[in-house]
């Protein structure tokens, strides 16, 4: 569903992945590990196209996405694929069906589809009593269970996250674990996840270990 060749980017004279290759099946979980540095998140932004990488190519569902003009590329992230990072980025002024709403409102989707879409899936997520609640209003596992259903909402064909649990205390990460878990049993989502919580990586059905700008073999 996802394969990536040959990946290489450098930043100034820094070589920070140095000719990454690997494919996500459809529905997998899998989890991206390794010390700070060593090329996980600038991994993860490239895959997600949301940097470029300086050689090598990303498919998603046959589509080569660094071939895509802008704006097309932009509407193609929009519509194959969700972001989750360690801290929300919940617009301030807007409650929870509006925030989860937004992509959808970008996608073209009528309002009050769009609307109707947000408000199932903060249903599934548990949070039918915080429809109307804005971002200072709810806890910090509730604001990442908003920008997961954000990432849900045009129905992407794999998720990314950055951390999503990073900023949360042990039981909230664990809860956000098992919903993980969750939405991959019951709707077969696809997950690529960075995360420094090794217990997370254990679940995984598979476990990347990066060092030095490479996948461990």
């Amino acid at each position: 569903m996802l394969k990536a060749e040959n990946i290489h980017k450098s930043f100034e004279d820094i070589h920070v992945l140095r000719g990454v290759g690997l494919e996500i099946q459809k529905g997998e979980f899998v989890s991206i590990v390794g010390k700070s540095g060593s090329g996980k998140s600038t991994l993860l932004h490239i895959l997600g196209s949301l940097g470029q990488p300086d050689q090598g190519s990303v498919s998603i569902n046959g589509t080569n996405v660094f071939a895509l003009r802008e704006k097309d590329l932009a509407d193609f992230r929009n519509q194959n694929i969700g972001f989750v990072f360690q801290f929300h980025h919940l617009l301030a002024e807007f409650n929870a069906i509006e925030n989860v709403s937004i992509p959808a409102y970008i996608r073209g989707t009528e309002k009050a589809i769009a609307e109707k879409k947000a408000k199932e899936l903060l249903d599934y997520l548990g949070l039918n009593e915080r429809f109307d609640h804005k971002p200072n209003q709810l806890s910090g596992g509730e604001q990442q269970r908003v920008a997961i259903a954000r990432a849900l909402v045009n129905d992407p064909a794999i998720i990314f996250a950055d951390e999503p649990t990073g900023n949360l205390d042990k039981s909230t990460s664990e809860e956000l674990h098992q919903l993980f878990f969750k939405l991959r049993d019951e709707i077969d989502q696809s997950f690529v996840i960075v995360t420094h919580d090794l217990e997370l990586a254990k679940l995984s059905d598979r476990s990347l270990t990066m060092i030095d700008g490479l996948i461990e073999a």
